[in-house]
């Protein structure tokens, strides 16, 4: 077992008012953890034992909906030997003695299982110290269990609230035992959510609903395209609006004040405001052209290059081509963007949603001109991100708005702002192309696509890499003033419509089962790698094998249902879907999802399913109804009447998710269940209709072109 040294892991603090144990500890993913100095300490940063025996946990990741507020204190409860209903949890402000508090790459379980268990084992261990040492009895016939530290011997038992005082006075031990898995109690049982009482009666959790004493209320006129910016503007008419109390204007945007979101958009309304264009104004279509010329072109440095593709191309085999695009996406969470800022006398207090507390602090201290220590940040729970709160822009505009106003406000978007003004997931076009020889074998794989500024479209190491022996990958870059960012399954969304959908396209060419020409595939990457696999390959075969099972998959009997299938790797987790189709007066509808997940141990099973079931549902939505385009640099979409999102009678009628059984580490979970689900779902319309969809969204009724062949 690791060692834990004192200084890096644990402080104790004796607080002789309430008689509490307070453990501060290390919250650092294992990524950067080690032998950190004394600044990753803080006494925000703690488990509190009081003299009552309620524990309270700071949860120290932003909860965005993927539901660490609960999985976390699950890890700790488990190790410290607790009730479940004896933990008590608050959200934990922003302070770099946490470590990372990062909500992104599905990565907070992920970094925070060891840490966690290490926490709680060591409150454990020296609750046993102290019970041992009152009855002066060896510790090795102490052990804890609910609560409580009982002497096998004689059944005494003390709580933990009798002996957080004493425990408080004890050496920390630097290699305290963890948990035997097989004796976990918390760890894989089904958990509610810790909210979900206060979110069904709408008590106030967002950062939406925050409301301090002074507050205004601030909108935004924004440029009405990317591309402009402002040259001038006139608020005569504004400040004459019942509830307006100012106009300011802030780093290139005017926003007017008022004591109500009504008012302020009332007054923003009346707003005269000139913009002039600053850059060139783009559009959809011209993306779109000049997607179509890059993947005609080789790239400088291939992205990946096993073996020979031109050699490949030029053997004689039968060539298949197909081309893949997918729009650009709005994250759209239902919390718009908001946040709260209170700058004055060089100091700024924040209050609202972020995925990125860390960067929100120094963005603003640089934007204000203070010292980052200045800044103090608070996080409420948040109404979605998906990636678009990885932009401290928010943070930023209220801070920039307080300190113009000389008052606290609560800057809000609307969603009309919120769905013109995103980071948006990078449109791409992908061109792909196969060589079969002569006895049906896949030997070449070109994947040639371009994609706006700051994406990616091709996972370098992903499947089918190392399992073809010819196998390149390009990537352009089309330089864009459109803003992108990082969108739920960062390039795995798109990469893996592409190359999933693609393969499907190769199986029935090759008159071979969809899910066996993958087995085939993976078994040559074991045995035969042309390359690195950065991927686990029985761990894959796990998934396929268990949704193959779970659907039935090539037995069905229904001839108006249709299943699809596919499967992906990414943030270290392993996918498989098979969407069934069923013809509704000749037009498919998606009647019933599959999904087998290869995450490692699953913390909180209840919490896990949710995860899966709704990147399944988020990840359909988008690949049957939305997208933004652009003409002269403004979003053409405006509100969800625009950008459509699922509706319940499009929902599947059941989505069926299954774990595979391991002793592993918890992996990534909030992201990898919905890159599958569009190519599943494509595939699936192919077996029910014979119809390629070959563009997000599906286009339904519209037939696209055949696949290119020639030998």
């Amino acid at each position: 077992m690791e060692a834990v040294s004192r200084r890096s892991f644990l402080k104790i603090t004796s607080i002789a008012a309430g008689s509490s144990l307070v453990l501060g500890f290390n919250f650092l993913n294992d990524a950067v953890a080690g032998d950190i100095a004394d600044a990753v300490f803080s006494p925000n940063a703690y488990i509190t034992i009081s003299n009552t025996g309620l524990v309270t946990l700071m949860a120290p990741n932003p909860e965005i909906g993927q539901g660490v507020k609960t999985s976390l204190p699950m890890i700790l409860a488990e190790e410290l030997g607790v009730k479940w209903d004896a933990i008590h949890i608050e959200m934990a402000p922003y302070d770099p003695k946490y470590g990372g508090q990062v909500a992104g790459g599905s990565g907070a379980i992920r970094g925070r299982f060891a840490p966690l268990r290490k926490a709680g084992a060591t409150a454990r261990q020296m609750l046993i110290t102290a019970a041992a040492q009152q009855w002066n009895a060896k510790e090795d016939e102490c052990y804890a269990e609910d609560g409580y530290i009982i002497h096998k011997p004689s059944g005494k038992k003390l709580s933990y609230g009798e002996l957080a005082a004493k425990a408080a006075t004890l050496p920390v031990p630097a290699d305290a035992p963890l948990k035997d898995p097989k004796d976990f109690k918390i760890i894989g049982t089904r958990v509610h959510n810790v909210d979900n009482h206060k979110i069904i009666t709408g008590q106030p959790l967002y950062g939406i609903d925050t409301r301090r004493p002074g507050m205004l209320f601030a909108m935004v006129s924004r440029p009405p395209a990317f591309g402009k910016k402002l040259k001038s503007f006139d608020d005569t008419e504004t400040r004459k609006v019942t509830g307006v109390k100012n106009v300011v204007q802030a780093d290139g945007v005017v926003a007017v004040l008022a004591t109500s979101t009504w008012a302020a958009k009332k007054g923003r309304d009346k707003l005269k405001v000139v913009w002039e264009d600053a850059s060139p104004l783009e559009s959809t279509a011209e993306h779109e052209a000049a997607f179509a010329k890059l993947i005609e072109t080789k790239s400088d440095n291939a992205a990946r290059n096993d073996g020979d593709f031109d050699k490949a191309l030029a053997s004689g085999g039968k060539v298949i081509e197909a081309v893949y695009s997918v729009p650009n996406l709005s994250h759209a969470p239902m919390e718009p963007m908001n946040f709260f800022a209170d700058v004055k006398d060089g100091k700024a207090d924040l209050f609202g949603p972020t995925q990125v507390p860390q960067a929100m602090r120094s963005e603003v201290a640089k934007a204000l001109g203070i010292p980052p220590e200045n800044v103090t940040l608070g996080m409420p729970r948040q109404g979605g991100g998906f990636g678009r709160k990885l932009r401290p822009d928010n943070g930023v505009e209220a801070a920039l708005i307080s300190a113009a106003a000389k008052a606290p406000v609560q800057m809000m978007w609307t969603r009309e702002d919120d769905i013109q003004g995103d980071y948006y997931r990078p449109a791409s076009m992908s061109k792909y192309r196969a060589v079969i020889s002569a006895d049906n074998q896949l030997i070449g794989w070109h994947a040639n696509a371009a994609v706006l500024t700051g994406g990616s479209a091709t996972m370098r190491n992903g499947f089918p890499a190392a399992a073809i022996p010819n196998f390149r990958l390009d990537n352009h870059s089309l330089k864009s003033n459109i803003p992108t960012g990082p969108w739920r399954g960062p390039t795995a969304n798109a990469a893996a419509f592409g190359d999933e959908s693609f393969l499907d396209e190769l199986a029935i060419e090759m008159k071979k089962d969809p899910i066996a020409l993958r087995l085939e595939l993976l078994e040559k990457a074991k045995n035969q790698p042309a390359g690195q696999a950065g991927y686990n390959i029985d761990k894959f075969k796990s998934v396929i094998n268990l949704v193959s099972q779970m659907s039935n998959w090539g037995k069905n009997t229904n001839k108006n249902t249709h299943q699809g299938f596919a499967a992906y790797y990414s943030f270290n987790t392993y996918v498989a879907q098979v969407a069934e189709i069923t013809l509704i007066n000749g037009m498919p509808r998606v009647s019933k999802v599959y999904c087998a997940v290869n995450c490692g141990r699953v913390v909180n099973l209840a919490g896990a399913e949710n995860q899966v079931e709704g990147a399944i549902i988020d990840g359909l939505s988008h690949a049957l109804f939305s997208k933004i385009t652009f003409d002269k640099g403004a979003a053409v979409q405006k509100n969800f009447h625009s950008y459509k999102f699922l509706r319940m009678k499009d929902a599947p009628l059941e989505v069926i998710v299954k774990f595979v059984p391991s002793e592993d580490a918890p992996t990534g979970l909030g992201e990898p269940g919905l890159p599958p689900i569009a190519p599943a779902v494509a595939n699936a319309i192919f077996a029910a209709t014979g119809k390629r969809y070959r563009n997000l969204p599906f286009e339904l009724g519209a037939q696209k072109s055949a696949p290119k062949t020639r030998a």
